[in-house]
């Protein structure tokens, strides 16, 4: 496992454009006033909420807080949907309930395929939302993103762990970008 992780993260410098427009996506969006929404299922839903508390809270530095929300974390209102509407409308509702044109959306998925990121990723598109999309290497199927990072691997562990160095990496460049201004 060691030897596979190392080997990826190896091929991760194919990635550094993706990253730096991504990081740029999400940076534009927050000097603007906007700001970030961050979704996925299982444990990309944890990245959410891993990424949501690094830029609210503090990533390295000591600075105002930065505007971000992960979707993944209030239960009443995901069940809630889940059970009036369906699961699949889990995120795509909060989008539309929180987004305004501006604000960045990133979804965090493994598989790309996940129809609740789908839609909301529909939902932000149709707002005026930005859309940025952490996958795997098969990348988002059926939908379309302003910035996508793909990491070269089919294997979710894999590129779970892939996930979360480019998730460090962005909350470090946003808050860099953002400390000397908040």
């Amino acid at each position: 496992m060691i030897g596979e992780s190392l080997e990826l993260h190896g091929k991760l410098a194919e990635a550094v454009p993706s990253i730096a427009m991504a990081a740029g996506i999400m940076i534009e969006a927050l000097k603007g006033g906007g700001k970030v929404m961050v979704a996925g299922n299982g444990g990309s839903a944890a990245d959410a909420q891993h990424m949501a508390a690094e830029l609210v809270n503090r990533f390295r530095l000591e600075r105002a807080p930065i505007a971000c929300v992960a979707l993944t974390t209030d239960t009443s209102v995901m069940t809630s949907i889940a059970n009036d509407r369906s699961f699949e409308e889990v995120f795509a509702r909060q989008v539309l309930a929180l987004g305004k044109r501006g604000d960045v959306l990133v979804v965090i998925t493994t598989s790309g395929s996940s129809i609740n990121v789908l839609k909301a990723i529909e939902a932000a598109s149709s707002m005026g939302v930005s859309t940025v999309a952490l996958t795997g290497k098969d990348g988002i199927h059926g939908g379309r993103v302003d910035c996508e990072i793909r990491i070269p691997s089919t294997v979710t562990p894999r590129i779970q762990e892939a996930h979360l160095l480019v998730e460090h990496i962005l909350c470090d460049l946003v808050e860099q970008a953002l400390s000397a201004r908040i």
